[in-house]
């Protein structure tokens, strides 16, 4: 199995994760957060494919992932709500066990990049190492937002998201 191929059924096994959880969030603007990073994992698949195929693959700077904004406004739609919100066990390790696949995503396409020996494709991979960064960025705050809601809504700042 080539790098590409491997990375394809990255993206779409990430891609099914995401959905599948969006599935059975709650909070309509988590589900959002989850479903922003499906259609990045599907942009991000798009990519290796053409890559695999040999085409010519553009990482489009315009396509990049929009994460961090529109997950900073979301919290603050969150904060602005007032909600009582609580979180189960279940929901808090479904959101652990996306940071870490997140995690090993971005170390593997930081690994793979330092292979290939075409400039364009370790550029892309470079780029997509940076994206699954931002996600699992985002994830942290997610996780945090679980673990005490009230209290991480009324103090955070957010900075690292700007």
């Amino acid at each position: 199995m080539s790098i590409f191929e491997f990375a394809m059924q990255m993206e779409l096994d990430g891609k099914a994760y995401y959905e599948e959880l969006a599935g059975k969030v709650e909070v309509p603007q988590l589900k959002k957060v989850l479903l922003e990073m499906a259609a990045d994992e599907d942009k991000h698949y798009m990519l290796f494919k053409a890559m695999k195929e040999d085409a010519a693959a553009v990482y489009d700077p315009e396509k990049a992932t929009r994460i961090f904004a529109s997950t900073k406004n979301i919290f603050e739609e969150l904060k602005e709500t007032e909600g009582e919100y609580q979180f189960s066990n279940d929901v808090q390790e479904a959101w652990a066990r996306a940071c870490d696949i997140e995690k090993k995503a971005e170390a593997f396409y930081r690994q793979k990049a330092d292979e290939v020996d075409n400039e364009a494709h370790k550029a892309i991979l470079l780029m997509i190492a940076d994206e699954e960064h931002k996600h699992w960025t985002v994830i942290e705050h997610v996780i945090n937002f679980l673990d005490h809601p009230k209290t991480w809504l009324e103090n955070a700042e957010w900075s690292d998201l700007n």
